[in-house]
């Protein structure tokens, strides 16, 4: 086996044993070609990166005034929602309160007329009271005549009559029995 390093010596590749020659047209052909990069392959591709870059940083521009808008919109529709919720809660409180004054009215609407028909039913209580008590004066009354007229088998005349029947109502207590008829 013969070893790589000792190959140049006999005749080996002239790539693993650099010849100065070779070396110098190396670097002459970089060069060149570098020159020829520099001025046309560098340049469209520096031009092409700073379109790039620029895309990117507009799209970045882009998307943060986007998201600033979307915070602007997201705090003015928190507001609007706060203020709904206020408003609505107003609303509710301002029907509650109606409805209280309205249960409020109601109820002493039905007092009144409550009163209203227990004095109504009062007074027509008395008015029939009074009107019983004056039939049951004109029964007894007639009861009382015809009653003495038995009793004495005679006619009265108007003014034994009256007496009679003035005796025979202050004998009864129609205080008493309109009392009763209250109750």
């Amino acid at each position: 086996m013969s070893n790589p390093v000792f190959a140049a010596d006999s005749g080996g590749s002239f790539l693993v044993s650099p010849d100065v020659g070779l070396m110098i047209w190396t670097l002459v052909v970089f060069l060149i070609s570098m020159y020829i990069l520099s001025k046309v392959a560098f340049p469209r591709i520096a031009a092409a990166l700073d379109k790039r870059q620029q895309a990117i940083e507009e799209s970045i521009d882009t998307a943060e005034r986007t998201r600033v808008e979307a915070d602007k919109l997201l705090a003015e529709y928190r507001e609007r929602l706060h203020e709904a919720r206020g408003q609505a809660d107003e609303i509710v409180a301002r029907a509650r309160k109606t409805a209280e004054n309205n249960e409020a009215e109601s109820v002493a609407e039905a007092r009144r007329k409550r009163e209203e028909m227990m004095a109504q039913t009062r007074r027509d209580i008395e008015q029939e009271t009074r009107r019983a008590i004056q039939e049951i004066r004109s029964e007894v009354a007639d009861l009382t005549v015809l009653a003495t007229e038995k009793v004495t088998r005679k006619s009265l005349d108007g003014a034994d009559q009256k007496r009679l029947v003035e005796e025979a109502l202050a004998e009864l207590d129609f205080a008493a029995l309109a009392n009763e008829e209250r109750r």
